[in-house]
């Protein structure tokens, strides 16, 4: 497929699923349960770290944690006293269980003591004159795991450092900072530039992207997340991620391998 028609096929696929109709069968549903920027970054996040397995089951889960922490996240990270964490630890969603909960929760507290957006964990790592947010991703692990922690916790939380393609973050990180009014994405970060972002990688979008000769390898890690998007990056330079609709579309919903 000539680069001209692969543009064109993957604008129109892009543009068929981001759209506000994509919400309420996704993830990103959870935090599109809320108003406040707090709210909407713990909530995403969670829901983002959660993403894993079947999205009904992901949505459940991700509810049921919401109303643990009283359908107001932020309002329970700043307020709730250590000994209410305890009720935490019957949560378990795959690997993430209780112990790991509790960390994530102290985590944030602490941060959320001193900072007033999550996005600066992640952007005092990088400059606009990064290429993509790997600097971002690592400096972020390294703030989260600063506190004394389990050491299981630590899978949950993944590093470029270690080649994982850190889809998950990468997800959220789309989430928090493209902004194209199409209601999907909330463009609430504007201290790293959706040209930074890298397209998120799991199975099914390395699947498809060696399928269209985007990759050489569906090998899922970030070696190919990189390479992945620098190729997207050919097609629409400021905004490489949207083409995450696209992949995860074909990939997914239309089993387009």
């Amino acid at each position: 497929m000539k680069i001209q028609q692969l543009r064109d096929f993957l604008d129109a696929k892009a543009a068929y699923y981001n759209h506000p109709d994509f919400i309420a069968n996704d993830p990103i549903c959870i935090p599109h349960r809320f108003s406040v920027l707090q709210d909407i970054e713990i909530a995403g996040f969670f829901a983002a770290i959660l993403a894993w397995g079947n999205r009904t089951s992901i949505i459940n889960k991700c509810t049921e944690l919401m109303k643990m922490m009283d359908n107001s996240p932020y309002d329970y990270i700043r307020h709730h006293q250590p000994r209410e964490r305890m009720k935490l630890m019957s949560f378990c969603h795959r690997t993430f269980n209780g112990l790991d909960l509790l960390y994530f929760v102290e985590f944030l507290q602490h941060y959320y003591t001193n900072v007033t957006s999550l996005e600066f964990a992640f952007s005092a790592h990088i400059t606009p004159r990064d290429e993509n947010v790997e600097k971002a991703l690592i400096g972020f692990r390294k703030v989260f795991f600063a506190l004394e922690h389990p050491e299981r916790t630590g899978k949950h939380i993944s590093t470029p450092a270690k080649n994982s393609a850190c889809k998950r973050l990468n997800m959220y990180l789309r989430w928090m900072v493209r902004n194209d009014e199409n209601g999907v994405d909330f463009g609430l970060w504007h201290h790293i530039s959706p040209a930074q972002l890298i397209c998120p990688v799991d199975v099914h979008v390395s699947r498809v992207a060696a399928r269209l000769g985007l990759i050489a390898t569906a090998k899922a890690d970030w070696k190919t997340a990189t390479a992945l998007t620098h190729q997207l990056k050919k097609l629409d330079p400021d905004d490489p991620a949207k083409y995450d609709f696209a992949l995860f579309g074909l990939g997914v919903i239309e089993k387009y391998v």
